[in-house]
């Protein structure tokens, strides 16, 4: 059945994907952000391949829940199996955990030594902020919002990743 009595199923499918994309992307940036600030806070030696390696594990457990209760949320009896479409539905939370990926190769890249490991959050921390504006400024233009609106809305989502920066700064 189609969204709206004026788009075809396949414009509803479609839109309902660009919302997974742009859902999973907020989501998973601001999710990485977070992680990498309290990672940051550790009381060890530093160490940002192992903040890498949680990062993506929590991003993939994120996936993995957040699929799995979409797909549960959704089940009706006499409807597919529970399995299958619970692995269907964690699959198509691919966008969360490709959002963590610039944080862990940040992350990976204090590991390799190019920049320590405060260094890599604080670059992780701004390429996420700007990321978080992108992902604002595509979400409004692709609900056919104009660029003013588009650009408020990118800078509500930036001010997701300026409060991150802040806690992370006023905590240290």
């Amino acid at each position: 059945m189609p969204d709206s009595l004026d788009q075809p199923p396949a414009a509803g499918a479609s839109r309902q994907a660009l919302q997974r994309v742009l859902f999973g992307g907020v989501y998973g940036t601001v999710l990485a952000s977070s992680l990498a600030s309290a990672l940051d806070h550790d009381t060890g030696q530093p160490n940002p391949g192992y903040d890498a390696l949680w990062i993506m594990v929590a991003a993939l457990a994120a996936a993995a829940s957040h699929g799995y209760a979409h797909a549960i949320a959704h089940w009706t009896p006499g409807g597919r199996k529970t399995t299958v479409e619970a692995a269907r539905s964690v699959v198509t939370e691919w966008p969360l955990v490709a959002a963590a990926v610039p944080t862990v190769a940040v992350l990976l890249g204090s590991w390799a030594g190019w920049w320590s490991e405060a260094g890599g959050i604080g670059v992780a921390l701004l390429l996420n902020t700007a990321a978080l504006f992108g992902w604002g400024l595509w979400a409004a233009r692709s609900a056919g919002q104009g660029w003013a609106r588009a650009c408020r809305v990118g800078a509500v989502d930036l001010l997701l990743g300026l409060l991150i920066v802040a806690v992370n700064a006023l905590s240290h």
